[in-house]
């Protein structure tokens, strides 16, 4: 018997049938003899409709009020879940973050959770109830509701199994798991049995967009299993854990790709020390994301500093930008908001030499021309023309022997649409 807990994505609880699928799912892994947890995201684009909501009344709606507004949508999900697990025969209570022991600091709409009070739940457990458990969301010390940021169900699946010493922490979306890159661009992808935390964490921070990088720090910290499944299968997905011997011993283990950054470059800085550090405590006072930044050879006494940083942190950005012109003496800054990061991850990098030439020759034998260039011991980010993003990806896939023998059309497709497609070939 094993403990299992179980998060599902908004589109896995997109509507009443969905959500009978999940209760099906968590009743058949209790009738197999395992005890479950539930963990859920809002229903479809509730969240993003709820955002919009807010915006008709509000073009800067109090922090505390969102935070507020947005953790209902979690609520709706855990609620409904719950009574279609009761109304197939089986026990079940919902939990929202405060319920559910879920302490958080007190910083709005990106909380970092705390500490884990996992009593009710395993209480719950012990009676032979399924608990359903809102995601994305948790409480402060001065019991005001917070959440977690885009994508903290994941998170919030990972803490609870921490927190209740759970075997794997499943999490079902509708992909089937982890792949060498995406195959709406890569269609010959791999989708991978088993990945190391480390070359997870960079891909997820690097887009790719299976698992929150918040979700597998936690997991790589406290040594949680992480089991990524597809809601519509029963297929095996990929297991996410600490490099072993049975993992594909690959120099590179995947490309990820992000068309959300935006780049920012500031002309003829005067070239002196302090200088940067004014430029970016300014942006982390504003909250702005850095990622990577390269700065130029100074000629005459001046030098170009260029960044990257999210598309939504733009704003804030252009903000501090205006602010600091004057001050640093610099002439005027620029945007560009057509690119893509495009990065080669894999733990066998360090120990490979050569990684970088046979990137650059692949991209040059493409034909797309790199504009920044950022490393870590196991990543390489190349910022490239946003046109240009798919090419790249296809070809340094197939540059470091990624591609499969077959090209999968059907790995993306909705629930509704492989049916369909199923339908159409047996008529």
């Amino acid at each position: 018997m094993s403990l299992i807990v179980a998060k599902f994505g908004g589109t896995s609880v997109a509507s009443p049938e969905r959500i009978k699928m999940v209760a099906k799912r968590l009743i058949a892994m209790k009738q197999a003899g395992n005890d479950v947890v539930a963990v859920v995201s809002a229903m479809g684009k509730t969240t993003d409709e709820l955002v919009g909501l807010a915006a008709a009344l509000s073009s800067n709606p109090p922090a505390r009020e969102m935070d507020r507004l947005l953790s209902t949508g979690e609520q709706v999900s855990m609620t409904l879940l719950s009574m279609a697990i009761d109304a197939s025969g089986y026990r079940a209570m919902s939990f929202s973050g405060s319920q559910a022991g879920i302490e958080t600091d007190n910083e709005h709409a990106k909380a970092k959770i705390t500490l884990i009070h996992a009593d009710r739940i395993k209480s719950a457990i012990a009676q032979g109830i399924i608990p359903v458990v809102a995601g994305f969301q948790g409480i402060d010390k001065r019991g005001d509701v917070t959440t977690l940021g885009r994508g903290g169900s994941d998170t919030t699946a990972v803490a609870v199994a921490y927190g209740i010493g759970a075997d794997v922490c499943e999490i079902y979306s509708d992909v089937d798991g982890i792949y060498t890159a995406d195959p709406r661009v890569a269609p010959r992808a791999r989708k991978l049995d088993a990945i190391s935390y480390e070359d997870m964490l960079e891909l997820s921070s690097s887009g790719a967009g299976v698992l929150q990088s918040r979700a597998v720090e936690f997991a790589r910290r406290y040594g949680v299993v992480i089991h990524s499944r597809s809601a519509f299968s029963d297929a095996q997905g990929t297991l996410i854990k600490e490099a072993d011997s049975t993992m594909e011993q690959a120099v590179v283990s995947g490309i990820a790709h992000d068309t959300s950054e935006v780049k920012v470059t500031i002309r003829d800085v005067q070239d002196h020390s302090g200088v940067a550090a004014q430029v970016f405590q300014a942006l982390a006072s504003n909250s702005v994301n850095v990622d990577m930044i390269i700065q130029n050879i100074s000629e005459e006494g001046v030098t170009d500093i260029t960044f990257t940083c999210p598309g939504a942190d733009l704003p804030r950005a252009r903000t501090v930008m205006e602010s600091l012109l004057a001050p640093l003496g610099a002439r005027e800054y620029a945007v560009d908001e057509s690119i893509a990061k495009v990065s080669i991850v894999g733990t066998g990098m360090k120990s490979s030499p050569g990684v970088a030439a046979r990137a650059f020759q692949a991209l040059g034998d493409s034909n797309v021309n790199i504009l920044l260039i950022s490393t870590s011991p196991i990543r390489l980010s190349v910022v490239i023309d946003a046109l240009q993003v798919e090419q790249a990806v296809r070809c340094l896939h197939a540059a470091f022997g990624l591609d499969s023998d077959t090209v999968f059309e059907e790995k993306m497709l909705s629930a509704e649409e492989l049916a369909a497609k199923k339908n159409k070939g047996r008529s």
